[in-house]
């Protein structure tokens, strides 16, 4: 049995630890996980903003109090809104091609300036918003005002502002920032800046730095935009593809199941798989959010996961931790769990991951993959079958059960029963695995051979 057990831990990491750590070292991968990390700050606070213009939605009785004092300055308020989320392609054009430029400066020891690589990458994603037309061989920008859309000299226009520096726009921020900094990096690599006298001062030198690299971006990718249109489409309409099919994949129950094994197989070997898979996902989830907040229905959007799935942590541990706690009968398993209950409330459980531990534990990880799949079933049909509002806010991830799902509907009291049932169905999964472990504790307290 052993021996199967570890041929498990050895299969796990030959196949998912290796190819995954090593996906996640590349430096594209991490530019794009820094932007997703750097753009959170602005979509909590936009989303708050939001929220509280759907509250009345809820508190009915607040409707009049609402018209007569909120709502006056609406229009007012909602400036954050449109300036966080109206404009996250915006946050991750800069960001990546910030952070893209400043690992290969530092790895390759070029000299790169990140502040280059972010004005590069926004001058790339701005050229490819306008939407072109190509007419008996000439090329000209689009005019439409009619019901299906407000488009002024090839950009479109919709509540949030420009609708392609939404998060429709997030894949081709990144795949432009890519363009950019690549190119940037040949420029500096063959020599073709223009160099100018030390007695210059910096800001000037660094701007004829980029001349040259911003005169290649534009030839590049306007000559991809000239393919692009002759061909009858655009880079939006090319990306949304392949990165369509990405999207509704993660949206399905398979692929949510998917998602959550992933991250439970990466922490059973000892690595931080919420970091990494929701890295990678933050686009998806974040672009999901913004189709909920124009009336889509998408499960797997904005916070979802640690409103209605990773309770208490990673694994779902929140039942787990009271358990153990409380109702215990190992010391050290009472020790443990009252010194992470506090951490586990704001879902943060390493304390449990690394101290039962969780980690190359046979005894536990079965429920540790269980458990977060199965509150993500709950979570995804309450939401699919509209039991349950989408998510429209971006919270901070510690918000403790409940206020976290409660905020993120927009106020819907029944994603706060969702949220428990989750929790509960997840600690019955974890309950005989963790009684039994308990058991063997004990004995092992009594002078037992130890465990692991």
């Amino acid at each position: 049995m052993e021996e199967e057990q570890n041929k498990v831990f050895a299969f796990l990491e030959k196949y998912l630890m290796g190819p995954m750590g090593k996906i996640a070292t590349f430096r594209v991968v991490r530019a794009v996980m820094a932007a997703g990390m750097a753009s959170i700050p602005f979509v909590i606070v936009g989303s708050m903003f939001l929220v509280l213009n759907v509250l009345p939605l809820t508190f009915t009785f607040l409707e009049g109090f609402f018209n007569n004092t909120f709502f006056r300055i609406s229009d007012l308020y909602m400036l954050a809104n449109k300036a966080t989320m109206g404009i996250l392609a915006l946050y991750f054009g800069l960001v990546i091609g910030y952070e893209y430029t400043k690992i290969y400066a530092e790895e390759e020891d070029l000299n790169l300036n990140p502040l280059n690589g972010a004005l590069l990458s926004m001058f790339a994603l701005f050229m490819t918003i306008p939407q072109l037309v190509i007419t008996d061989g000439k090329i000209s920008l689009v005019e439409q005002i009619d019901d299906n859309g407000i488009i002024v000299s090839g950009w479109e226009m919709v509540g949030d502002g420009v609708s392609r520096l939404g998060a429709i726009g997030i894949f081709t921020a990144i795949i432009m920032s890519i363009v950019a900094v690549q190119l940037y990096r040949l420029c500096v690599k063959q020599n073709w800046v223009i160099k100018m006298p030390e007695a210059v001062p910096e800001g000037v030198a660094r701007s004829f730095t980029a001349l040259i690299p911003a005169f290649l971006v534009a030839i590049v990718v306007l000559i991809i935009n000239g393919i692009l249109v002759a061909l009858g489409t655009d880079i939006f309409k090319m990306i949304a593809i392949p990165f369509g099919f990405v999207v509704n994949l993660t949206n399905s129950w398979l692929g949510l199941m998917v998602i959550y094994f992933l991250i439970s197989a990466l922490w059973i070997v000892g690595i931080h798989g919420a970091t990494i898979i929701m890295g990678f996902l933050t686009p998806i989830f974040l672009t999901n959010m913004q189709s909920n907040i124009a009336g889509a229905n998408i499960p797997f959007a904005g916070e979802f996961s640690n409103a209605f799935v990773t309770m208490g942590g990673s694994g779902a541990t929140l039942g787990l931790c009271l358990f153990i706690a409380f109702l215990a009968k190992s010391q050290q398993l009472k020790i443990l769990g009252k010194a992470a209950l506090a951490p586990g409330i704001f879902n943060i459980n390493e304390p449990l991951i690394f101290g039962l531990p969780i980690v190359y534990n046979p005894f536990l990880a079965i429920p540790f993959f269980l458990a977060p799949m199965v509150s993500a079933t709950i979570g995804y049909f309450a939401i699919k079958l509209q039991i349950v509002q989408a998510v429209i806010a971006h919270l901070p991830w510690p918000t403790p059960i409940g206020a976290g799902s409660f905020i993120s509907t927009g106020g819907d009291y029944m994603a706060i029963i969702v949220a428990i049932i989750s929790a509960i169905a997840a600690f019955l999964i974890w309950l005989p695995f963790i009684k039994m472990y308990d058991k063997k504790l004990v004995e092992q307290e009594k002078g037992g051979e130890a465990l692991i």
